[in-house]
């Protein structure tokens, strides 16, 4: 009988060292997000349907999908303008950027408190790639709040693109907003 104990622990102890802990090959939600009423002048759903909801509740995320050669994301299309739709500066350096060049923002764990700034991703959407540098953080941990507009949190896997970027994938105007991709940090 304790040898078999004794094999069993032997066999728990391989396994956890060859394979990663399922916790790490997953990503839960951290938590959830109450929307409070907007205030005034603020994103309403009346006026966007992609407005928090009040009283609605909205997942959070502090980790996105684990990054691969293939990793599976939904495009969306924002500015990174001064006065567009993303409004405040991007994370990476305080700043405003043209939406006529490709960049992104990843999701809070994609983005990984930075550790991406001004690293280059390779986009593959509707049989094209596009190279774009990341300069800002799509936050999946906060939203529904005056900071995010009223925004709900990002979702964990979000590529927050520039429409540049939705230029280089050739995709019509007509269809732009959301789509499925892969994407993967360039070599």
């Amino acid at each position: 009988m304790k040898k078999q104990t004794h094999a069993a622990v032997s066999v728990l102890v391989c396994f956890l060292f060859l394979f990663p802990s399922i916790q790490s090959q997953t990503c839960k939600p951290s938590g959830k997000i109450r929307a409070p009423k907007p205030r005034s002048g603020h994103c309403t759903i009346e006026d966007d349907p992609d407005c928090c909801k009040e009283g609605k509740l909205y997942t959070t995320y502090l980790c996105s999908p684990p990054v691969s050669n293939h990793t599976e994301a939904t495009l969306t299309l924002d500015s990174f303008e001064a006065g567009g739709d993303g409004s405040a500066t991007s994370k990476c350096d305080n700043r405003y950027h043209s939406d006529d060049k490709p960049i992104v923002a990843l999701s809070t764990g994609w983005f990984g408190r930075k550790k991406r700034c001004f690293e280059y991703i390779d986009i593959h959407g509707n049989e094209k790639v596009v190279k774009a540098k990341v300069v800002d953080e799509c936050d999946s941990t906060m939203g529904c709040d005056a900071e995010h507009d009223y925004y709900p949190p990002c979702c964990n896997n979000i590529v927050v693109a520039s429409k540049a970027v939705w230029k280089a994938l050739d995709v019509p105007f007509n269809q732009w907003g959301e789509m499925s991709i892969y994407w993967s940090d360039t070599k």
